[in-house]
């Protein structure tokens, strides 16, 4: 592993931490509020995917060309993939009973892995492949 490769990995994990703050804090802001919750993980999740964008975008993948309709579909497409699954995974959990809290916790961590696979290796990419020895 490089250097650049362990800084996009912490930039990443920081900026995550951010989305993922937002995301709970609107979750269980709008459930307090009463709305559902599967209304409510949509809307939390959303929040989150604006932040991770811009923060990812600037400064955890340093793009510096300017974006276009592609990358913006490419973004949209990884995230509502991982907005999905996130979904279905707190959905599932609740039909089998666990606290809203653990399944928010499991949903989220499976949304992690799906949005930086995706934006590592399609959404940010700069063409350049990274070697084995990166990976």
């Amino acid at each position: 592993m490089t250097g650049r490769n362990i800084r996009t990995y912490v930039a990443f994990s920081i900026v995550g931490a951010s989305n993922t703050l937002i995301d709970f804090l609107f979750f269980f802001f709008l459930t307090a509020c009463f709305v559902p919750h599967f209304l409510a993980q949509c809307l939390s999740y959303s929040a989150g995917m604006l932040n991770s964008y811009i923060w990812n975008r600037k400064w955890t993948f340093q793009v510096k060309k300017k974006a276009d309709k592609w990358e913006w579909i490419k973004w949209i497409t990884v995230n509502g993939t991982a907005c999905l699954l996130t979904f279905l995974v707190l959905y599932v959990m609740q039909l089998a009973d666990f606290s809203l809290f653990i399944s928010k916790v499991v949903a989220t961590l499976i949304g992690i892995i799906v949005t930086f696979t995706g934006s590592r290796v399609w959404v940010f990419q700069t063409g350049n492949k990274p070697s084995e020895m990166e990976r």
